[in-house]
């Protein structure tokens, strides 16, 4: 931490100070503004203007909306047993949840948007990840703002345009200022260009700058990756853990029984930070996915995304194998290749925020070399540095579980069982894609950062996936409303503290 005795002046102040912007800290800036329309808020952004968002600006942007306060409580703690969360932190997430819906139509009207029961992105009027656990009870409907993509987070930043609150793009900061004795908080020190400076928060903190998926190190280190890249922001790389590490705060979530928001199967290429999502919905199945063994290793037209990409094993939801068989690709024949463009554009970085258009037909990226190309499935396993015999002996297994219409290594749905028999051949690398992650420090539910005996830390406040409170599975919607009720919570009290 920085002392505060070390403080010879500071650069700037402001009432409140908040970091990180994205659905967190805009909704935290939202309600302390509301809560004291004279305080001074100010956001300080890692990234430039034109990508703050955060993982909420690329996310699937749909909410849970719940009207069953014990049903939802009942079917958080079934998702949360493992590692289970607070009860009375339980039993007031669920109270605000129920009571949320008006907030995000408020604002939703406010931005002169329209707020909708649905996904956005699909058909389904609700995604009930887990019904066996409680899911139909707990889950009134799915919504969203529209447009998609990014409604959610448009609506809401335009409401923090209308207020005219202070933003400092381009802004990481590095550590907080605080009482070593005490670890009270009193500002924080920031880097702007090659320059650090000091900033005083006179009534609090909140830190919402999100998880570190884009943190390889802290990936091996608390979660057992080898190998892994994000769908989303490329700034998540872990600060907000490392600072509150270092301020004292009691750390929670950062290994879990799996990846909360799961592992999925992305393409990753030079010049992009981040990597593309597959897409999920498919006009033709003639298709596999192999491991660095050759071979297949599940059921890869199973509609995973709405497990968040769990699979169910000797009664318990773990992670899907991508992030444990080593090298995959993708194989695909002149079928499949012109009838579906490989990856999604609602969502994912590269795809909203870089606006990289992948091509209908795939055809740009062959061109570019990301899709490589065989005449024969021996030339194709060649070229992508396979052994021609293995891969070949893979897909005439495949091809024959199609002929006899029934797959027996993995129970593929028959109606998908499409021979890849239409030449050329194409292949793609597959990267264990990361959606978001949860840790960080544990706070309570009022958004106060908990420092290891369990008391929390003067003026300093948490909320969004930084440190978020969901411990194991995760019921879609719920990353985006929870940061809506982590972020009240933080401005809420962080703008009634007293000035120091």
């Amino acid at each position: 931490m920085a002392s505060l005795a070390g403080i010879e002046h500071w650069d700037e102040e402001a009432d409140v100070v908040i970091v990180g912007y994205g659905l967190a800290g805009a909704t935290a800036a939202i309600e302390a503004r509301d809560r004291d329309p004279g305080a001074d808020i100010l956001i300080l952004e890692k990234l430039g203007a034109q990508h703050a968002g955060g993982n909420s600006r690329v996310s699937g942007q749909s909410l849970l909306i719940s009207k069953d306060k014990e049903a939802l409580k009942d079917y958080q703690r079934a998702l949360s047993r493992p590692n289970p969360i607070p009860e009375e932190m339980l039993d007031a997430w669920a109270a605000r949840m129920v009571e949320l819906e008006p907030y995000i139509e408020a604002r939703a009207k406010e931005a002169g948007a329209r707020y909708i029961h649905s996904a956005g992105w699909s058909e389904r009027g609700r995604i009930l990840e887990f019904p066996e656990y409680g899911a139909e009870q707990a889950v009134a409907h799915t919504a969203t703002i529209l447009p998609v993509p990014s409604g959610v987070w448009l609506a809401f930043e335009a409401c923090v345009k209308r207020r005219r609150i202070r933003i400092a793009h381009d802004t990481p900061i590095v550590d907080l200022v605080q009482d070593p004795d005490t670890l009270e908080v009193f500002g924080v020190i920031a880097q702007r260009g090659e320059r650090r400076i000091a900033v005083k928060a006179k009534r609090a903190v909140v830190m919402a700058c999100g998880g570190f998926e884009n943190n390889l190190d802290m990936q091996r280190n608390y979660f057992g990756l080898a190998h892994c890249a994000p769908l989303g922001t490329p700034g998540n790389t872990g600060d907000g853990i490392r600072i509150l590490q270092k301020a004292g705060a009691a750390l929670w979530h950062l290994r879990n029984q799996g990846q909360s928001g799961g592992i999925w199967p992305g393409f990753r290429f030079p010049g992009h930070d981040t990597v593309f999502l597959r897409t999920l919905f498919w006009q033709s199945f003639s298709w596999i996915d192999i491991a660095s063994d050759d071979q297949r290793f599940f059921d890869e037209t199973a509609e995973w995304q709405l497990t968040h990409y769990k699979q169910k094993l000797q009664g318990e939801y773990i992670d899907t194998p991508h992030h444990r068989v080593g090298r995959m690709h993708m194989l695909f024949d002149e079928t499949t290749r012109r009838h579906n463009r490989l990856v999604t554009e609602v969502m994912t970085w590269n795809s909203v925020v870089e606006g990289y258009g992948w091509s209908e037909d795939n055809a740009n990226e062959i061109e570019r070399g990301w899709i490589v190309r065989g005449e024969s499935i021996e030339d194709l396993a060649a070229r992508i540095g396979r052994d021609p015999t293995a891969v070949a002996a893979t897909v005439d297994r495949y091809n024959r579980a199609c002929r006899e219409g029934v797959d027996t290594e993995f129970g593929r749905n028959a109606a998908t069982l499409q021979p890849i028999a239409a030449p050329p051949y194409y292949a793609i690398e597959i990267v264990p894609a990361i959606v978001c992650t949860g840790g960080g420090a544990r706070r309570n539910i009022e958004s106060e950062v908990l420092d290891h005996a369990g008391r929390p830390i003067a003026r300093l406040y948490e909320a969004g996936e930084l440190g978020s409170m969901f411990s194991n599975l995760y019921q879609n919607g719920s990353y985006l409303t929870e940061a809506m009720i982590s972020g009240r919570a933080a401005g809420r009290n962080a703008v009634a503290r007293s000035p120091w």
